[in-house]
Order: structure tokens, then sequence, then C-alpha cells
């Protein structure tokens, strides 16, 4: 049997070399403590399977003077005392180090790691929306054998969020909520997914893949981010290593704060809308009941307004929508074409209450009840808050990143960076705009092309970011728009407007695009020098009752900022080059004919 003292012999200089050792596979014998450290966490070589490169140090027990434990080790002008400890401890019995498994110090067992999880991914990508799937796509494109893995809190693999709020509400399929199948303007069929999961291979195949892949973690979140370490951790403790790292955690619904403080009951009646889950709820609950509000006037609040408004008369359904403003779109749109938008949005079935502020909401005899800061009270059996979206920053404290004060997301540089390593993409990025300014962007365009530049940067691309995302809005398969830059109701806005044909509906666009989701084809054009129009166009500013196609320009310091192309489509390349040019107009009206609104 191995003497300590030969043991300690051989195995002093080591443990000389570190004045700090982590103790681990500890186990005791009497009163001696033998603790056996590999070599790896020394940072003396690569860790190893086997027990040939462990260091063992010894610990005296509880039965020395006192009952203290004492760790002892070499120590300069005080050999004498460290010898006859030795000695002392030389006479004791003890079993070898192999003879039983040992046992880690430690006051609980850490989780194991789920093997469906990688411990390590050259790119990962946080968050599973439009963002990290363009960038996942734009990495493989530019890396071919790249690994990849997206992490994503939600159930579904990536899918584009649009449809939610806009043509699955008007498919005639019974099973479209499990489907997930539309028909998009144009007639055509396609899937919510940007892939079928036959696109992805499993998670625990990603190390091993020969020719890479992009895998899917769903249903886990990342709790902590750390930034020096390149690791993150997820809500069941597992940690990921990376090289790479994306965050396009996207955005939270906000809430009403009244209807947060109303308590259990009224929330268990409302809803947030973001998420699948969200459109299967409301489509379960909106054939359910009597009555449903809309708060908000937005996009998304007027859309969903739109959309069951529809459904009123087949399942006797009343449809309310309020919101502060004048008018549906009133912080966007000017005020003639925000009244304009009402009027279209009550002839789908809504009532409309503007000026609407909510001052309380209760929950009585199983109705909400709003009441309204003027006295006015509107009773419903189910609420739906479209008021807006919150960044989510949650990563941004334990990563150190930087929060925009006014804007709120991650800010990024022109690479869209926030770390060396690190990049954000989507509705959490805060980017500066070399035109406008610095921006946040909450549009599926942006999305697509932050996510895609994001991809490339990551492989090496160091593009900046120059692209004019645009956005859209569809009031059913009739009435829509697209738009680009700063849309703000509260600048001067000048609008040329023309009669509309039958080709110019969001239906007639898809139709020609080939396409549903129109900025899938918009980002992929550029500005070509336009031919103007030689039809004459009415004078700048004269605004009708109808409103069938136009162009609304909005202006900060004469210059154009902001286009909207209202029922005109497959124009935003022009769009995007007059606000890239950056120059002052003498007259709009001739800017106009760029679009060709007055062609038939």
């Amino acid at each position: 049997m191995l003497k300590c003292r030969t043991v300690w012999k051989k195995l002093a200089p080591l443990a000389r070399a570190s004045s700090t050792v982590c103790r681990q596979n500890v186990r005791r014998t009497g009163n001696v403590t033998l603790t056996c450290v590999p070599v790896a966490h020394m940072s003396t070589g690569p860790a190893g399977g086997g027990r040939e490169n462990q260091l063992y140090v010894l610990l005296v027990g509880a039965a020395c003077v006192g009952g203290a434990i004492y760790t002892y080790r070499t120590v300069k002008g005080d050999n004498q005392r460290y010898q006859d400890r030795i000695d002392e401890i030389s006479s004791r019995p003890y079993k070898r180090a192999t003879e039983e498994p040992a046992t880690p110090i430690q006051s609980e067992p850490p989780e194991e790691p789920s093997p469906l999880v990688p411990s390590h991914t050259p790119y990962l990508l946080i968050g599973g929306g439009t963002a990290s799937f363009a960038a996942a796509r734009s990495i493989r494109a530019r890396d071919p054998g790249a690994k990849v893995l997206i992490v994503t809190d939600e159930p579904d693999p990536p899918y584009m969020r649009p449809p939610l709020s806009k043509e699955l509400w008007f498919s005639n399929d019974p099973s479209v909520t499990e489907t997930l199948r539309f028909k998009q303007w144009n007639g055509k069929e396609r899937s919510i997914y940007f892939q079928p999961p036959s696109f992805y291979i499993n998670a625990e195949e990603l190390d091993g893949a020969e020719n890479g892949g992009v895998a899917v973690l769903t249903g886990k979140k990342v709790v902590h981010m750390d930034v020096r370490g390149n690791k993150i951790k997820l809500d069941d403790d597992t940690e990921i290593s990376y090289d790479k790292c994306l965050i396009a955690t996207g955005g939270v619904p906000r809430n009403l704060q009244v209807i947060e403080r109303a308590g259990e009951e009224v929330m268990k009646k409302t809803t947030l809308f973001r998420k699948i889950e969200d459109f299967k709820s409301l489509d379960k609950v909106s054939r359910n009941i009597k009555s449903i509000t809309i708060i908000g006037g937005g996009f998304l609040g007027s859309e969903l307004a739109c959309a069951l408004g529809r459904r009123s008369t087949e399942y006797d359904l009343e449809v309310v929508q309020m919101f502060p403003e004048k008018g549906n779109m009133g912080k966007v749109l000017p005020e003639y074409l925000s009244n304009w938008t009402t009027e279209k949005v009550k002839s789908e079935g809504v009532k409309v209450i503007s000026e609407a502020l909510v001052k309380s909401v209760v929950c009585k005899d199983d109705k909400l009840e709003i009441k309204l800061k003027d006295g006015r009270l509107v009773k419903t059996d189910h609420i739906v808050a479209a008021v807006g979206l919150e960044p989510n920053v949650d990563l941004a404290k334990s990563a150190g990143l930087e929060v925009d004060s006014d804007f709120g997301g991650f800010r990024v540089n022109a690479e869209l960076q926030a770390r060396s390593n690190i990049w954000v993409a989507g509705d959490a990025a805060c980017f500066y705009d070399i035109r406008l300014g610095r921006r946040r962007v909450e549009h599926h365009d942006h999305a697509v092309v932050s996510g895609r530049l994001a991809g490339e940067n990551m492989t090496g691309a160091n593009k900046p970011y120059w692209h004019q995302s645009m956005f859209w809005s569809d009031l059913g398969p009739d009435v829509g728009y697209e738009a680009i830059g700063i849309v703000d109701s509260s600048l001067p806005t000048v609008g040329v407007f023309a009669k509309a044909t039958a080709k110019d509906t969001p239906k007639a666009a898809t139709e020609k695009s080939g396409t549903g989701i129109r900025s899938e084809s918009e980002t992929e054009d550029t500005a070509i020098s336009p031919v103007a129009s030689l039809t004459p166009a009415p004078n700048v500013g004269q605004h009708k009752d109808e409103y069938g196609k136009g162009v609304i320009f909005y202006l900060r310091d004469k210059v154009v900022v902001g286009i909207i192309l209202w029922n005109v489509f497959n124009r935003m390349p022009i769009a995007r080059k007059i606000i890239k040019d950056g120059e002052e107009h003498a007259d709009l009206n001739e800017v106009a004919k760029l679009f060709n609104i007055h062609d038939d």
C-alpha cells in the first residue's frame, strides 16, 4: 500500500503550483480527507477521462486539536512543523482513492444537463422569430457547413407573425387553428411556418452533423448571459457556450395598467395578442361569446377589429374598438385619412369608440365593465389589449448590454453589434439610421433584413445597416398600405390621390408578386430610374371623400422622411430611394408622378 509520505512528496510540487485548488471528488477515511482534483481544473493540461491526471491533497479531519480542520501545505520557513504533521498522518490507515467512487463537496448535486441540448454551438441564436430564422438562413448561405442553434421559449419552430392578424382570420377552413395554413390574397395556400420540420436537424445531432445544419430548441428560455465566458444559461440551469451569438428576443405585448391592477378575473378575460397560442385562444373565444372589445387603434388593433368584424354577422358577435385618438391609425395617418379609415372599419361591422381613455375595468356578473374617463360605460365579454409592444431586453442586466433610454431595445452599432461577438436584430435592436437618426422598428420587413444582415456579419461580412425597412397593414383584402421611414401624424404631410381600379388592392398586389408576405418580394428589389407618369395629377393637398389610391409624404425640415403608399403596391424601391437621397422637393406633385398612380 502506497504511503501518504510518498504521495505527498510526489505531488507537493503540483500543490505549490496553484494557490487555489477546486476540491472535487472528495471522500473521507477516518480523520483524513482525500481530495482528487483533475489537472484540467488547474489549467495544467487537457481534461482526461482517466485517473492518471489527478492531484491528491490531504485534509486533516476533525480529530485534530479542538476539533478544528486544518489544511496543510508546504510553507517556506515552516518545514519542521510540516514534517512532524506528515509523520503523524503517515501512521494512519487509509484506503486508496480508487477503491470507491468520489463524492463532490457541495450541498446539492447539480442538475444533469438535458441530453438533447448541445453544450457548445458555433452560432447561437436567442429567439425563434423572423429575425432569427433570417439570420440562420444567411449564416448557412455564407457558411454551408455552419452549425446553428436557435433557442426559443415558444413551443413552435420559427414562423411568420403577420398572418396571425391578417389572412388566418379570413380562412374558410374550420381546422385552420390546427393546420395554421391559409390562403393568401392571391389564392395560393401556404403554412405560417417558414420551413417544415424536416428542414431542421435534432439538437442532439447538431454537434456531430458532418454538413452542419440548423437545430431549434423549443420551450427553453435563456435566463442569463455570461458575455465574458461566452455562454448562456437556460431556465433549467443548462449551460450552452457559443462562439458567436445573436439576440433576437423580439418584444412582449404591453398591457394597460388599469387592467393589470384589476385582478385575476379581468386578466382571464383579456388577451394580449402576439403568438400562435394567442390566435388559437382568441379564435375560440370569439366563437363562444356575444361581445368583444379591442382596445387600441394602431396596426394590430385595427386589423383585428376588421377581422373580427367580418365574423359579427355569422356568429352574432358584437365587436367594439376603442382608442384615445380621434380616428383609426391616428398616430400614423393624417387626420382626413384616419377619419376615412375609421369609416372603413365601421363598414366591416365594428362599433368604433374614439377619444376613449380607460379609467377602470371590473368584472361584474361575469361581464367586464370598462369605464371611460368621460363617464361612458362599455360592457363586454372579452378584451383584446392591442396597445403596443415592449422590446424584450431581459438579458441586458446579466449581459451588461446597453439599453436605449429613448426608444428601448439593445443599442447596437452600424453592423448591428452590441459586443465583438454579439449581434442584435429585429424588434429588440435600437440602431442608428444615417438618414433618420437612431431608431427601433417593430415590423416584419425590418426583422427579415436586420436578421439577414446580422447573419452575414456573424460570418465576417462587416456590412453596415443601410436598409430603409418597410411595413404594411391590410384592412381586409380590398384596402391596404405600405409605408417606409418615419410616418408620424404629428409631422407635416402632403398627399396626392387618384381614382383606384380593380388592380389597386392587396389581393391584386399579391397576385402580381406571387407572395402574400409583400416584404419578401419588396426587399429584394432595388430602385431603378423610374419613368414618371404623363397623366396630369390633381393639386397637392386637394382631398376628397374617397381616397382610392395615393401617396402621402411626411416632411421634416422640408425633406421627405416618410412615405405611405395607399393602395399602391410594388413601388417601395422608389420610395426607399427618395428617402435615401434626402433632398428637398419644390413640387411633391411631380415626385408623386414617379409612382405612376394616375395610370389605369
